[in-house]
């Protein structure tokens, strides 16, 4: 027959369950507490990963952009210095021709020289046109120079052609304009073919044809030129 517990030993049982449910709290309190804590490194280590990557693409992202900014600046500056350098030589040739052209009047100073040169126009129209009779055109003040340049070309004409002859009249109608340098303008074809050996117009040729010669003679070979003019 069980006997009846007495209040001291149903306190002391109470006591045992009750810290047993203390004591099954706690450890489920700290288990619950450690997988929150390894859930939390977990997810703590997963958002640190993905903001570093994103750190990191946003950095790769910005380090691109300045790269390329960086091209373009130095891009456009090369391309600025290279204008000015090109408008610089520019500039010194225009201002080399310029020059010439200003010199142009002292070549008819010396009339003995003078003549020479006007003979030497004249036969090369006459080479040129290869015709019977033609033409010559030059500046009022130089008629007198330009008639004995013309006497003096047909003769050579006369001996290099083996006894050939032009006719060869001065046009007194039609001088040069005015501002014209000097030179001649050898006109054939009934006034068709006017081949301008004036001085001005053989300074022009020359700044077309010596030009790549004269800059070259001035800054050097351009080593990135692929072509000769």
């Amino acid at each position: 027959m069980a006997h009846a517990m007495s209040d001291d030993q149903v306190a002391g049982e109470l006591k045992k369950m009750t810290a047993f449910i203390r004591q099954e709290a706690l450890e489920k309190a700290k288990e619950i507490q450690i997988k929150a804590d390894e859930e939390f490194a977990i997810e703590k280590s997963k958002l640190v990963r993905q903001e570093t990557s994103s750190i990191d693409s946003q950095y790769e992202k910005k380090f691109k952009q300045a790269g390329m900014s960086q091209q373009i600046t130095r891009s456009t500056l090369a391309n600025k210095t290279r204008l000015k350098v090109l408008s610089a030589r520019q500039e010194l040739l225009d201002d080399l021709f310029d020059k010439a052209r200003g010199k142009l009047p002292e070549y008819t100073k010396d009339k003995g020289k003078y003549q020479e040169l006007c003979k030497n126009l004249i036969l090369e129209g006459l080479y040129a046109l290869n015709e019977e009779k033609v033409e010559v055109r030059a500046r009022k003040e130089d008629y007198d120079v330009v008639k004995k340049a013309i006497e003096a070309a047909k003769d050579e004409y006369k001996k290099t052609m083996k006894g050939r002859e032009v006719k060869v009249s001065l046009d007194e109608k039609n001088p040069q304009p005015e501002g014209c340098s000097g030179g001649v303008s050898i006109v054939g074809t009934g006034g068709k073919i006017d081949i301008n050996n004036t001085l001005d117009e053989r300074l022009k040729l020359l700044e077309t044809d010596a030009l790549p010669m004269v800059r070259t003679s001035l800054f050097g070979k351009n080593e990135n030129r692929r072509f000769v003019d």
